[in-house]
């Protein structure tokens, strides 16, 4: 029986969900990451984040995030971050450990087990202060509200935010798109809560679409909470990306197009373009 557009599609999403433990070896760096921070710098906590621990990584490109409350007086982003560099590479010697905003790297056996670390220092009211990766200073970010905002909306459309935030982010990976997984993953559950209506095949365009038609504006937090969600940290890739979804957005579209007149080959042609599979 011949692959229909919405087989495709699910059979992707599966292809690129990782396994439950299969990010097991990278996790079991984090109480030696933990401890080797709170004896130089002072941890108050220190807990996962980012698309793993929400639901939407992607196989072989996902890492495991950890954001480290620190004790004491905030300091400079770059001196904050230099700190936990200085330390991990102090502790893991035969390990690239390395600045990338807003965290530091920490490439485990040759970077199979990657693990970032987000250094991080409490705000009044709530929340945490990071580093901004696109204007160097602090941001405020609420990443436990997130992650329940991200939760309530993928309630919706049997899990449509979710799906939608995993296939945004395999275009990202595999066409090397220079934009924010974050900024996707929240564009992604705000568009899906918005939906009263949900055909993925038509709702992976109209939100490509929407990207496009913003020009990846800047975010307000859709909890009311922190700072906004910048898509990219430089207009060079700002440039690239929108070329990219220049590209995203034809291709999704004629995916609809053939999904619609029951074209289910070339629907999955344009599918396979648009995630270069």
């Amino acid at each position: 029986m011949p692959e229909t557009t919405l087989s495709y599609l699910n059979g992707l999403i599966s292809k690129y969900t990782p396994s439950s433990t299969y990010f097991d070896a990278a996790r079991a760096h984090r109480w030696s990451i933990q401890t080797r921070l709170d004896l130089r710098l002072g941890v108050k906590e220190m807990f996962e984040t980012g698309s793993l621990k929400h639901g939407t990584g992607v196989w072989f490109y996902s890492d495991v995030d950890y954001i480290v409350s620190l004790k004491g007086t905030r300091p400079t982003s770059t001196t904050a971050l230099n700190n936990v560099r200085d330390a991990l590479k102090d502790r893991y010697p035969d390990t690239t450990v390395r600045v990338s905003r807003p965290a530091v790297v920490c490439e485990f056996a040759k970077g199979k087990e990657t693990v970032e670390v987000v250094p991080a220092f409490d705000a009044i009211g709530g929340g945490y202060w990071i580093p901004d990766p696109k204007t160097g200073d602090w941001m405020k970010s609420h990443p436990k509200d997130h992650n329940t905002y991200v939760n309530e909306a993928n309630k919706k459309h049997s899990g449509g935010a979710k799906k939608l935030a995993r296939l945004a982010k395999t275009w990202k990976y595999k066409r090397n798109v220079p934009v924010s997984s974050c900024y996707l993953e929240m564009r992604a559950a705000k568009y899906a809560d918005g939906e009263t209506n949900w055909v993925l095949p038509i709702d992976i365009h109209r939100y490509l679409k929407h990207l496009r038609d913003i020009e990846l504006a800047a975010m307000n937090d859709p909890t009311g909470l922190g700072s906004r969600f910048n898509a990219y940290s430089s207009e060079s890739k700002k440039t690239d990306a929108i070329s990219k979804l220049d590209s995203a957005v034809s291709r999704a579209s004629r995916a609809q197009s053939y999904y619609q007149a029951d074209d289910h080959a070339r629907a999955i042609d344009q599918y396979k373009l648009l995630f270069n599979q």
